[in-house]
């Protein structure tokens, strides 16, 4: 008697990890992507992954629905482990109805979020989805409404990762952004709130369905993309290696790991990174690879707003969030899209007791109209906002300019860092010496009979006062000026000598950062 149990069981069981069929299958695999389960695998340890909810089915008789009823009901999830650590996981299974959310699929989704926030563990949510399921209507909406709700409990609470491996419209794409890092992979996945189609009846504009929310566009353009993969096996890689630097929670130390790269090495050469002329362009990616433990530097929105560079690293083994700025693009002046950049990745660090390293080189916030009518000073706010937000260990180091209020911005002493070092390339000033002879000196300039040889020594005088690092340690807002070649080894003493920091904000409920 019970053989006949156990043969249904074991009928059910083979049903379920079939999806929508053989040929939906096929039809995944031939428009060369993986099947949810196949992904899942990709993704967890070799054989780690225990399924919840295999056997859910959606409970809805309209438009025949009866006729088109599979387990899992379009959502894959359960939990297993990445490199030995756990995390729970969920894949839309576009085999089935398009991977349409149900009501009965969004229940699975929760379900995990809530192991994830109660267990101290990352979520990783794998998106390849037609939206709403229509035949639901209110029901599948509710679930999607369900969904954002949990992203919010859980953040700061547990890291959330989601994965865009195909397509995601409406509603849909309201949870990747709410979750911490989104990497898309270029030429499959593509995200927008209206499709192509509504955008031409509305608007009239003709546009592809790449171009209007493809991996580049949000890669490049909209910063909703952290990532662009080429295809859904580097699209793993990335969380594997994203994960390796973060912690379960927010109640445990980022991954500390056994370094051979010596704590004290010094590097000789980065003076030399660093071009004379402080007009000159130069890339900061090479300074920030010297100090880092075998100069591994792993970018966050590296096609975004690069006139910033953020990402992570570690130094002595321990995590670190780097946040620099580019003189490669724009000067490595700060805009909307780079200050949106820049605080929405101190924010993460602060969630998740990961120090951040700030690397400084800046004439200032960007001039314009363009900027000031989107504004710049509105978005730019956000970066010291979240600089004076967070508690975590803060160390600032000012490698070239560093003037006015992108001085101030860009980790000063005054937002609550906790150790501002200056190289003595350092020129930390309110304007750059031109600029304020020409705003002071106005009168004894249209006065001159040689304009131009005065101007030329009031520039000399104000660079000899101004534009240097000694002003400002004579204050104490610059610590100390170190040798650029002790950079690594001084961050890493004051990093440990941080390492027992306790900081608390006067109690609130929460405070109102100008979004």
């Amino acid at each position: 008697m019970h053989s006949n149990k156990i043969n249904e069981f074991l009928e059910k069981k083979k049903s379920a990890t079939q999806g929508g069929g053989q040929d939906r299958i096929k039809a995944q695999h031939d428009k060369g992507k993986l099947t949810a389960r196949e992904r899942i695998n990709l993704l967890l340890d070799e054989g780690s992954f225990v399924e919840i909810d295999a056997l859910t089915t959606h409970h809805y008789h309209e438009y025949d629905m009866q006729k088109k009823k599979f387990y899992n009901d379009g959502v894959v999830g359960g939990y297993g482990t990445i490199h030995n650590r756990q995390v729970y996981v969920f894949a839309y299974d576009f085999t089935i109805l398009g991977g349409t959310l149900s009501q009965m699929g969004a229940k699975k989704i929760t379900k995990l979020m809530d192991h994830a926030t109660r267990n101290g563990c990352p979520i990783v949510g794998i998106a390849d989805s037609g939206g709403a399921r229509i035949q639901e209507g209110i029901l599948s909406l509710d679930g999607f409404a369900d969904i954002f709700y949990h992203n919010e409990l859980a953040s700061g609470v547990v890291p959330q990762i989601t994965a865009s491996i195909g397509p995601s419209a409406g509603g849909a794409v309201y949870s990747p952004a709410m979750t911490d890092f989104v990497i898309m992979v270029d030429k499959a996945a593509t995200m927008f709130v209206t499709g192509p189609d509504v955008v031409k009846t509305v608007l009239g504009e003709e546009v592809s369905f790449d171009e209007l929310g493809g991996a580049m566009t949000h890669g490049t353009k909209s910063g909703v993309a952290h990532f662009v993969a080429k295809n859904e096996y580097e699209c793993m890689d990335y969380i594997k290696t994203l994960l390796s630097y973060i912690p379960q929670n927010s109640t445990e130390e980022p991954p500390r790991i056994k370094s051979d790269d010596d704590p004290n090495r010094l590097d000789h050469n980065l003076i030399n990174l660093k071009p004379e002329d402080s007009l000159k362009p130069y890339d900061m990616k090479p300074i920030i690879l010297s100090i880092l433990d075998n100069n591994n530097f792993f970018e966050i929105h590296e096609l975004f707003a690069q006139n910033v560079v953020v990402g992570f690293g570690r130094m002595n083994g321990r995590t670190v969030g780097i946040v620099a700025n580019q003189p490669m693009y724009l000067a490595g002046a700060l805009d909307i899209d780079s200050s949106n950049k820049a605080a929405r990745f101190i924010r993460f660090c602060d969630s998740y007791g990961i120090p951040i390293i700030t690397l400084v080189d800046t004439p200032g916030y960007m001039p314009g109209t363009n900027q000031e009518h989107n504004g710049i000073i509105r978005h730019g706010s956000k970066l010291l906002y979240s600089y004076c937000e967070a508690t975590v260990p803060k160390i600032t180091i000012v490698i070239g300019k560093a003037y006015g209020g992108a001085y101030i911005a860009m980790g000063s002493k005054n937002l609550r860092t906790d150790i501002n070092y200056a190289w003595p390339t350092a020129q930390i000033a309110v304007l750059g010496s031109e600029g304020a002879v020409k705003i002071m000196n106005r009168k004894e300039l249209a006065n001159s009979d040689d304009p131009e040889a005065l101007k030329k020594q009031l520039v000399d005088e104000f660079t000899e006062k101004f534009a240097n690092p000694y002003v400002a340690a004579s204050h104490g807002t610059i610590d100390t000026v170190i040798d650029p070649a002790e950079t690594r080894p001084m961050l890493i003493k004051a990093l440990e000598m941080l390492s027992n920091k306790r900081d608390k904000q006067l109690p609130r409920k929460h405070g109102n950062i100008n979004l």
